[in-house]
């Protein structure tokens, strides 16, 4: 089976990614996102920020950053919420469920249900 990465099925069963995690997870994150009929639209100020995705619901447009590990820290997402207030954020990463700072904690298996 060929791959662009050349990416071994051990490699990723015995997490030997690292360097590939974010492509991985951002990947997977615009995939759930089409199946529940998002539009992939991705936000950047010149060099100073990028948010992975925006979508927009009932809530208004919400800012979405993908992180692969539990480093859980986003210089882009708090520019983003300080300039354009949304009325929350969602963050996907390896952690669990939450709420804090106005940004909502999805972990990335139930990135299935954003809608």
């Amino acid at each position: 089976m060929l791959n662009l990465l050349q990416v071994k099925y051990n490699d990723i069963i015995l997490d030997r990614l690292l360097q590939y995690k974010g492509i991985i997870a951002e990947n997977y994150v615009a995939t759930q996102l089409l199946i529940n009929k998002h539009p992939l639209i991705y936000w950047e100020s010149g060099n100073q920020a990028e948010i992975d995705f925006v979508i927009y619901n009932d809530d208004g447009i919400i800012p979405i950053e993908v992180k692969a590990d539990n480093n859980i820290s986003s210089k882009s997402l708090k520019v983003y919420m300080n300039r354009y207030k949304p009325k929350y954020a969602i963050r996907i990463s390896s952690k669990n469920f939450g709420f804090e700072n106005n940004i909502k904690s999805v972990p990335l298996y139930a990135t299935f249900l954003i809608k």
